[in-house]
């Protein structure tokens, strides 16, 4: 039918910022549709945020409540700092949390730069973590108003609502710039490095800190929160303390600073989103492999798997190990275990009991560790090993489909998958006997230390075995190693916490002898705990292999990434 040449054309519509603050919801609603589960611990998560919240706004009012000015800027400067250096930094290593924000997702659609960047930014503040921000920086206000009044608290308000702004635009801008680089295999790698150190090095940092405390020059303090207050880290946070400490000049230029800052990050995202929503560049020029030696089928068995049979069980534990070798999911845990498994036993060991905290000398010597203390830090180490297991099907996710149609046996598959797994944390646990025996300066230590840590190491393997058949979810598709689905970060939370109760309580036995035999423990404790360790995993993948065999729908089906 012909159109009349005086129709007027359908008027297109100009996308809005509240076009992707309603897109940020609704996909997110979607993403809760039918998930009841999902729903309610998403609302615990959000009540923990609103908890801490609520403890950092009265820490952050604290020096206004009772009466102390001269910690009024020090707070603010130094709280401030960090909370924009976190959300400077976070982002780096947990690109891609939330995938309604990633910039790709926008490649093809015809938007122009400005309403991408400005509707990006604003459904970055519609999220759990600004309000909880909101809420607990908001003590920074009451603080300046109960030594200002009404002018300080206004302009403290106006502050940390600039402050939040930054904060946000910070983290969008890097995570722009920076999109290509960390879908880098190597990258990713070093991030989860950066990570398991820091969560290492928590205890180790939490002894340091209270030695500073006590140590602490605060005249000198007061002299490095000033500075830190007239850069972008503390100029948003201090603008209301210095009104109200008689210093009115000061606030309009920090809250210049801020909004330039603001806008010059805005800037800098706009010009670094293309490349963001390219994708991926070329690593580099390809690499000349040698030619392949042997079979075929040789090929696909890698070395530390060369050993096995070439059968269904050794097909099975090769393609597994190189799952764990090439999934930066999988290699992230790994490395976790690696990190945490050698710091955590010198902290217990030498922190905890060997080092006490004197104002006056500093660290002093408090004497060695026992046996006991290495074996209950060694059943740690064992569970915290084997507690990787607990979603080991979500890291398969819809490609598990393959084991169900091949009608792979419950048992076969569970046996596969931990020998597989244990082809790389086996070596891990014996380094982490043999450093820190060497640490404590007991090298005779090392066999029941060893032993502990198979027993262990095995109880775990059963316990994850039924954790990983009856609790699996899904896992997001994406390039980001630490990436969750919404609720998804309770689930894990919830299923590590139940199964490393549950192996603990099956390694008992294991500590108990450790206590009752003394030093009959110190060559008893190798075999003994060999042959508990094999004998638990081999029973929980019996039992756990008849669960599995009964679940293959529903199990798949859970672990499948939704769409």
């Amino acid at each position: 039918m012909a159109v009349p040449v005086n129709a007027p054309a359908n008027p297109v519509r100009p996308v809005l910022t509240r076009h992707f603050v309603r897109l940020k919801l609704r996909v997110t609603g979607n993403n809760f549709r039918g998930q009841s589960w999902r729903v309610a611990l998403y609302l615990v998560g959000s009540l923990v945020g609103l908890w801490f919240a609520v403890g950092a706004f009265f820490g952050l009012a604290a020096p206004g409540l009772a009466g102390e000015d001269r910690y009024a800027l020090l707070v603010a400067a130094f709280a401030g700092g960090l909370t924009v250096l976190g959300w400077l930094l976070l982002p780096l290593v947990f690109f891609g949390v939330d995938e309604t924000l990633d910039p790709a997702r926008f490649a093809l659609l015809p938007l122009s730069r400005r309403a991408l960047v400005t509707g990006l930014f604003a459904a970055a503040l519609v999220s759990v973590p600004t309000v909880v921000m909101l809420l607990a920086l908001s003590g920074l206000v009451v603080t300046a108003g109960i030594f200002g009044g009404w002018s300080a608290a206004a302009v403290a308000t106006i502050g940390v609502i600039l402050g939040l702004l930054l904060c946000v635009a910070a983290a969008r801008a890097v995570t722009s710039a920076f999109a290509t680089m960390l879908r880098s295999r190597r990258v990713r790698d070093l991030a989860a490095v950066l990570l398991a150190v820091a969560a290492a090095l928590l205890g180790p940092l939490q002894i340091f800190g209270l030695a500073a405390i006590l140590d602490a020059d605060w005249d000198r303090l007061a002299g490095v929160a000033t500075v830190i207050g007239w850069t972008p880290f503390g100029a948003p946070w201090t603008a209301g303390i210095d009104v109200a400490q008689g210093r009115v000049w000061a606030a309009p230029l920090k809250l210049l600073i801020t909004a330039v800052t603001i806008v010059a990050l805005l800037l800098w995202w706009s010009r670094s989103l293309e490349s963001a929503m390219v994708g991926a560049a070329n690593s580099g020029s390809a690499r000349a492999r040698p030619e392949p030696t042997g079979g075929v089928v040789t090929q696909l068995f890698p070395r530390a798997a060369g050993w096995l049979r070439r059968d269904r069980f050794g097909a099975l534990v090769a393609r597994e190990a190189r799952y764990w070798w090439r999934d930066a999911r999988r290699r992230a845990n790994l490395i976790t275990i690696a990190v945490v498994g050698l710091f955590v036993p010198v902290m217990v060991n030498l922190g905890g009991q060997g080092f006490t905290i004197d104002s006056e000398q500093g660290f002093t010597s408090a004497g060695g560790s026992s046996p006991v203390l290495v074996s209950l830090s060694m059943l740690f180490v064992g569970l915290l090993a084997a507690v990787t297991l607990a979603n080991q099907f979500g890291f398969d996710g819809s490609a598990y489909a393959a084991n169900v149609v091949a009608g792979v046996p419950g048992r076969v598959e569970l046996r596969a998958r931990m020998v597989a797994f244990s082809l790389y944390v086996l070596p891990m646990l014996a380094v982490v006997a043999v450093v820190i025996a060497l640490v404590l300066g007991e090298p005779a230590w090392i066999g029941f230390m060893m032993g502990t840590l198979l027993a262990t190491y095995g109880a775990g393997l059963a316990v994850n075995s039924f954790v990983s058949v009856l609790g699996g979810y899904a896992l997001p598709e994406t390039s980001n190693p630490f990436a969750m689905n919404s609720g998804a970060g309770m689930v894990k939370g919830l299923l590590t916490l139940v199964a490393m109760l549950a192996t603990a309580a099956i390694a008992v036995p294991v500590g108990v002898a450790a206590a009752l035999l003394g030093d009959a423990w110190l060559w008893l404790g190798p075999p003994l705990g060999a042959a508990y360790g094999v004998g638990a995993a081999l029973l929980g993948a019996y039992l756990a292999g008849d669960v599995l065999d009964r679940r293959l729908p529903e199990l798949l089906a859970t672990v499948t990434p939704r769409r």
